[in-house]
C-alpha cells in the first residue's frame, strides 16, 4: 500500500492482560480523548458536505449511507434517527451494509468484499444523481464501499468518504475525502473503538446540521419530531409553552389539535 494504514498501527499500550480494570478503563478514557480533536480537524470537509446535501435536499435528494461492519451499522444507526427526531419521511436519508439487513446484528461471511453490491443495492431505491452517497470505512479499503462509491462517481452523484486512514483509497475516490485521524486502537486493530466512536460524531455533526439548514429544527428544538409516545408528547408540550408562554393544559391541546409542535406555534400566529 502506498499510505500509512494508522488503523492497523500497534496501539499506545502495551501488555493489557496485565492491567487492572480501573488501568484499563483510564487508559482506553486516555485515547477516546484524542478523537474530538480530530473530528474537529476535518470541520471544512464536513462543511462542504452538509452544503452540498443541503442543495440536493432542496431539490428532493437524498442522503445514502454505504459500510459494511461496525462502519454500516453506525450509517444504519444514523439513518434510522432521522425520521423520529426531526420528523423527515424514512426514504430521505438511509443506511446500507454489506450483506443487508441481517448483517445488522451478526457479520455475514465475505459481504464487505463483494465489489459490485453496493450499487446494486442503491438502485433498489432508484438512485438519482441529486442523491448523495457516503461512504463510510474505518480502513479506507472496503471493497463494498469503494465499488460504491466508484460508481456513484460515474453516475455524476455527489460523494464523500469517511475513513481513518489519509489517504486510503476510499479518500482519493471519494469527492469529499473526510480523513479522521484518530491514531492507533487501544486494542490493534479494533476500529470498533476510536474510528467507531469518530464516525458516529461525524454522522451526528452531518445530519444534525442538514436538518437544522433545511429547517426543522427552530431555536434549538426538534418542533419536527414525531410523537410516538408519552414522554415525547410531554416534551412538545413544554416545547409550546415555552414557545407561546402559555399553561401546560393549553400547550397540549394545541398539540393534539395539530399533531407537531411546529404547526401549533404556527397556528398561534
Amino acid at each position: 500500500m502506498s499510505y500509512k494504514k494508522i488503523t492497523e498501527s500497534p496501539s499506545n499500550h502495551n501488555n493489557l492482560e496485565l492491567m487492572d480494570t480501573t488501568t484499563i478503563l483510564k487508559a482506553m478514557n486516555e485515547e477516546d480523548r484524542k478523537i474530538a480533536d480530530a473530528v474537529a480537524a476535518v470541520i471544512p470537509q464536513i462543511t462542504k458536505l452538509v452544503d452540498g446535501l443541503e442543495e440536493r435536499f432542496h431539490k428532493g435528494g437524498r442522503l445514502f449511507y454505504i459500510g459494511a461492519g461496525t462502519s454500516g451499522r453506525l450509517g444504519i444507526l444514523d439513518a434510522s434517527e432521522i425520521p423520529p427526531t426531526f420528523g423527515m419521511p424514512h426514504e430521505r436519508v438511509l443506511g446500507l451494509i454489506a450483506g443487508g439487513d441481517k448483517a445488522i446484528r451478526k457479520a455475514v461471511e465475505n459481504a464487505e468484499d463483494a465489489t459490485t453490491q453496493a450499487w446494486k443495492d442503491l438502485e433498489a431505491h432508484n438512485i438519482t444523481n441529486i442523491d448523495v452517497v457516503v461512504g463510510i470505512a474505518a480502513s479506507g479499503t472496503t471493497p463494498y464501499v469503494l465499488g460504491g462509491i466508484k460508481a456513484a462517481n460515474e453516475k455524476g452523484l455527489l460523494t464523500a468518504g469517511i475513513t481513518n486512514n489519509p489517504g486510503s483509497p476510499l479518500a482519493q475516490l471519494s469527492e469529499i475525502p473526510i480523513e479522521i485521524n484518530v491514531g492507533p486502537e487501544f486494542v490493534t486493530g479494533s476500529t470498533r473503538m476510536k474510528s467507531g466512536t469518530s464516525q458516529k460524531l461525524a454522522l451526528n455533526m452531518i445530519s444534525t446540521a442538514l436538518m437544522i439548514r433545511i429547517g426543522r429544527v427552530k431555536g434549538n428544538k426538534m418542533v419536527n419530531m414525531q410523537l410516538t409516545n408519552d414522554k415525547l408528547v410531554d416534551r412538545g408540550t413544554r416545547y409550546i409553552m415555552e414557545g407561546l408562554g402559555i399553561s401546560y393544559e393549553k400547550a397540549e391541546k394545541l398539540l393534539k389539535e395539530h399533531g407537531s409542535v411546529k404547526l401549533a406555534i404556527e397556528s398561534q400566529k
